[in-house]
């Protein structure tokens, strides 16, 4: 898969630095062990965050910068990585989907970045373009209806939108019958050094828990 950042990215964020990991995988529909290392981080996190101190946080910080650039609202389009630990810090349990969501959701807690995830083989054509996006732009994002894009950045295929910040779109998103995983790390703070410690963590969960080798992490600019 080749990923291209457009000049409307480069322009708002001049450092931005992605991570893509592709790989082999077999989802289920709950793992205990994962769930014990997601409520354990929910545990750290209530012990050292706020609701404002996670702000903060590099990648979120970074990515509201970003929304704020392209027009956007950052609170009324909270990040996904700050809609997740928002919720743990309120003191409410983050939705139980299948293997791969839990995980991806894991990694995006973890390091703060928004992560998308999604089914590789639901992909049109071979390249996905981030731009920004436009005014009534069709999106359906998962379990939240259509979206307004405009002024969101939007990973894009042959025929349209699959990801952004704020919610992954329902065409390509995982299920329990998913095998081509690919995740897609936005560090919108430039740094590459935490994007990649990111994609080796989501290699390591998808080899302890999807029976997977791992794949491959690559990053692109």
């Amino acid at each position: 898969m080749k990923i291209i950042v457009s000049k409307e990215i480069e322009s708002v964020c001049p450092g931005f630095v992605g991570a893509c990991v592709d790989a082999k995988v077999t989802n289920s529909e709950y793992c205990a062990e994962l769930w014990d290392e997601i409520h354990a981080l929910e545990e750290e996190f209530r012990r050292t965050l706020t609701t404002e101190s996670l702000k903060q946080l590099s990648g979120i910080a970074a990515t509201r910068r970003v929304y704020k650039a392209c027009g956007k609202d950052p609170s009324r389009y909270r990040p996904a990585s700050e809609q997740l630990i928002r919720r743990m810090l309120q003191g409410k349990e983050l939705y139980q989907i299948d293997t791969l969501v839990d995980l991806v959701n894991l990694a995006s807690i973890r390091f703060g970045y928004s992560i998308g995830g999604f089914d590789a083989d639901k992909f049109v054509g071979d390249t996905l373009t981030l731009g920004v996006g436009r005014k009534d732009e069709p999106y359906e994002g998962i379990g939240r209806g259509m979206l307004n894009i405009e002024g969101l950045p939007v990973y894009r295929d042959a025929i349209g939108g699959v990801g952004t910040p704020t919610s992954d779109n329902e065409r390509t998103k995982m299920t329990l019958a998913t095998t081509h995983l690919v995740v897609l790390i936005n560090g919108y703070d430039g740094n590459e050094q935490q994007v990649m410690e990111n994609g080796r963590f989501i290699q390591q969960l998808v080899r302890r828990y999807c029976d997977s080798d791992g794949g491959t992490v690559t990053l692109y600019r």
